[in-house]
Order: structure tokens, then C-alpha cells, then sequence
């Protein structure tokens, strides 16, 4: 039993990557009206194989292999047909325009994306949800206050996917002698068999003991802050307290991960770069008519270890920055231009910061830096909120693409905190990754907008 079955996205890419391969040998079995012989199935399966890899990618770009995928049951098939599209056009291209790659005739590929487009629209509505969410829902509670806590008991019983129910939540803050045994009642009698817990909760130490000969009765305890983080992909603030910190992040270098990391900042940075300058000619050119000022700003940001760095961007605005203040905020006259508008749907206003990778300000991956005036502010409102800048900021990050908008207040930067601090916690090439595949996501949907 878990809470958020963690190989779901491992066995959806099994199940696509048979699928594919299974696709393929149905094409050439449709195409020849014959069992496919060694020879056809090695002439088609290399080139095929390598375009199955991007497939992949796309797949995962659109999400498909997100832990809440089943939860689009209803959009799940215009997902899928939007990015066997794009697959389409990525497999014309490959087919058409690299001689070594052809296959004759073009025919199967076309067949084998109908093919696939069908078997994989069945395999993830219906085997897939079918064999690993059923309706069976086991019994649970949790004990334990605050918004937190109730956005838990929400989300898990809005939501089917996770097999379990809280039945009650239970406040310690109206704890007495009573309520006590009749937690341990309610446990027996319903027969729960999980107890999500905020075991550093004080007042629900007393309780503690009687939770103990549970042990013996196959009830799992969960911590509530553990089971929220699993489920919501951002640490709970209300956790983060000396002892969370002093636990769970470190300053000590990730030897493997820093080299390699800054090894692909200066490569992807260098390519990226040299491909942008397209770009600069027509963005100047637009800025400065529209503006008749710099098209290019210096924006003073707060980098790694709380020092300053100086952020090149497209000017996107009235003046160079805010001024420390949100948009919106009384007082602040600056407003975002028709240019800068689609500058930053398209993220163009960041490409003269691949310069700042390349020096080592930022990186491509970590959370973004605070302009200087708000840093100062926010550091004052909210607790430990300069533990982010521990790690190298970035030009996209965790919070990011995670947060709709870019927070503009105190709250919403409390959830940018929230998604920034588990990035620190969990950091890793595989988390850089999908940091970066969902980048690509988010770009391209919003330039389809």
C-alpha cells in the first residue's frame, strides 16, 4: 500500500515502449498480409527505434508520464492525439529528409501512427487504470491542524487515484481524556488502516502510546508532512522549522552532480546562444521603437550565498525593473509593453541571460533569483526565506513550472518557497531533467496560445 504509487510513470513508459514495438510489427503484419520476416522487422526496427526514443520525449514533455495523469481521463485522448501530431511531424522530417534512415515504402509510418494512436489511447484509459486503480479505498484518518492539513484531507478525498479515504480529521487542539479513546475506537471499529500523524505535534504526544499496539494490527502511520509533500511536490512551511532545516539541507557540494551540472550550464549555454542570435535583431529593433530607451537592462538580483549578481534581459517594461515592488502595487507606475508582453509569453527577455549561465551567475536549472529591493522585504515577512538562495539560482526552476504566474505577494511566494525548498532537498539530474522537459512544455503552450 503507498500513498502515491511511484512506479506508475515506470510502467507507463514500459507499457508505451511495447506498444510501440508491438505497433510496428502489427503495421508490417497490415502492410504484407504476412507474419513479418527477420529481415523486414530489422530493416524497419533501427530507424524506428531511434524515432521511438523522441517519441518518448514528447510523451513526456506532454505530460503523459506525470503521477496525476490519470486524472485527465476525459482530456487523456486529445493529449495523446495532439502529440502523436507533433510525433508525425518529427517522424516526416526523419524519414524524409535523412536518406540513410528511409523506409519504403512511407506508407507503414502512417499506419503505424494510427496503430499506436489507438493502442496507446486503450492501454492508458482502460488496461492501465484498470489494473493498477480500482475502486477499493482504504479506510484512513488524520490527526493533526492548520491549512495545511485540511488542504491534505481535501485533496485525497476529492481525488480517487490515491486508494485510500480519510474517514475524519482530528484536531489535537480539541483534544481531552475522552477524545483520546475514542480515537483509539474509531481506529478499531472502522478497521483504518492508515493514520496520517503530526507526531511533532506536542499535544499529540499523550496519544502516542495508545497509537503504539496498532503497530501489531497492520495500521501504517504516515507523517502528514512526508504524505503532503509526496502528493503535493512542495515541502509544508508549517514543518520547516530549525530542526526540518538542519535535517534535510545541506551546503556541502554534490562533487558529481556540481561538475556535471556546470559542465552542461557551458555547453547547452554556448549552443543555445550562438542558435538566439537570430533573435536579436528584430527584438532590439522592436524595443527600441516602442520604447525609444536600451533595449537591454541590467537587473541587480540576489545569487548563491545571498550575493549580488547583475542579470542581463530584454527590456520588457516602462523603466529598467519595478523598483523592488510587484506589479500592482500602489505607487508602482511601471507596466509591461505590447513587446514585452510577448517577450515574456515566448521567454525571449531571458536570452541574454545564457550569458550569466556561461559566467557562472546562474544556472540553466534552480530557483529564480529575487530582484534586490524585494529579496530585502521578503526576507523580513517570511522565515528562512534566504535558505533558497543555497544553491545556484536559475533561469527556470521547480517553482515555476508549478506555479501558474510568477507570485506577486507574500502568500503566493510562500508556495514559490515551499516548491523551492523540496528542489533543494530532492535536487538531482533527474529532477533537472523534468524541470527542463516541462520548461519546454509550458513554452510551447504558451506560445499556442
Amino acid at each position: 500500500m503507498t500513498i502515491v504509487n511511484k512506479l506508475e510513470p515506470i510502467f507507463l513508459l514500459l507499457g508505451d515502449i511495447v506498444i510501440f514495438y508491438g505497433a510496428l510489427w502489427l503495421t508490417l503484419f497490415v502492410r504484407y498480409f504476412e507474419i513479418p520476416t527477420l529481415d523486414v522487422w530489422n530493416t524497419h526496427v533501427f530507424p524506428f527505434s531511434i524515432l521511438f526514443f523522441v517519441w518518448i520525449a514528447f510523451f513526456y514533455i506532454s505530460g503523459l508520464y506525470e503521477k496525476h495523469t490519470i486524472l485527465f481521463r476525459k482530456k487523456l485522448p486529445n493529449i495523446i492525439l495532439n502529440t502523436q501530431i507533433t510525433n508525425s511531424v518529427c517522424a516526416i522530417i526523419f524519414f524524409y529528409l535523412i536518406p540513410y534512415f528511409s523506409i519504403a515504402p512511407k506508407t507503414n509510418l502512417f499506419v503505424h501512427l494510427l496503430i499506436s494512436f489507438v493502442l496507446v489511447l486503450v492501454w492508458r484509459l482502460f488496461i492501465f487504470s484498470s489494473t493498477f486503480f480500482n475502486n477499493q479505498r482504504y479506510k484512513a484518518i488524520v490527526i493533526g491542524s492548520g491549512s495545511e492539513v485540511t488542504e491534505l484531507y481535501n485533496e485525497v478525498n476529492n481525488n480517487h487515484r490515491y486508494g485510500f479515504k480519510f474517514i475524519k480529521l482530528i484536531d489535537p487542539n480539541n483534544f481531552h481524556s475522552e477524545s483520546k479513546d475514542d480515537v483509539v475506537d474509531l481506529i478499531k471499529k472502522e478497521g483504518v488502516s492508515i493514520v496520517a500523524i503530526d507526531i511533532h505535534n506536542e499535544k499529540i504526544q499523550p496519544i502516542l502510546p495508545k497509537m503504539y499496539d496498532f503497530i501489531f494490527s497492520n495500521v501504517q502511520f504516515i507523517d502528514n508532512y512526508k504524505m503532503y509533500e509526496d502528493i503535493f511536490d512542495r515541502i509544508p512551511l508549517s514543518a520547516a522549522d530549525h530542526n526540518w532545516f538542519l535535517e534535510n539541507i545541506s551546503n556541502h557540494p554534490y562533487v558529481f552532480y556540481d561538475f556535471f551540472k556546470r559542465l552542461m550550464d557551458i555547453v547547452i549555454s554556448v549552443l543555445l546562444g550562438i542558435l538566439s542570435l537570430i533573435f536579436y535583431p528584430l527584438t532590439l529593433a522592436f524595443i527600441f521603437i516602442e520604447n525609444r530607451s536600451n533595449p537591454i537592462i541590467v537587473q541587480t538580483r540576489i545569487g548563491k550565498g545571498n550575493e549580488k549578481i547583475f542579470l542581463y534581459k530584454f527590456r520588457t517594461m516602462r523603466y529598467s525593473d519595478s523598483g523592488g515592488q510587484w506589479p500592482g502595487q500602489e505607487g508602482n507606475e511601471n507596466f509591461v509593453t505590447k513587446v514585452g508582453s510577448f517577450l515574456r509569453k515566448t521567454r525571449i527577455d531571458e536570452l541574454p541571460q545564457l550569458w550569466n549561465v556561461l559566467k557562472g551567475d546562474i544556472s540553466l536549472i534552480g530557483p529564480r533569483p529575487d530582484i534586490d529591493g524585494n529579496f530585502d522585504l521578503l526576507v523580513k515577512q517570511i522565515p528562512y526565506y534566504s535558505v533558497r538562495n543555497i544553491v545556484k539560482p536559475g533561469l527556470s526552476g521547480w517553482a515555476q513550472i508549478n506555479q501558474d504566474l510568477p507570485p506577486h505577494s507574500v502568500e503566493e511566494t510562500k508556495v514559490r518557497l515551499a516548491y523551492d525548498l523540496y528542489y533543494i532537498k530532492n535536487r538531482s539530474f533527474l529532477l533537472d531533467i523534468k524541470i527542463a522537459l516541462r520548461t519546454i512544455k509550458t513554452l510551447i503552450s504558451r506560445t499556442g496560445k
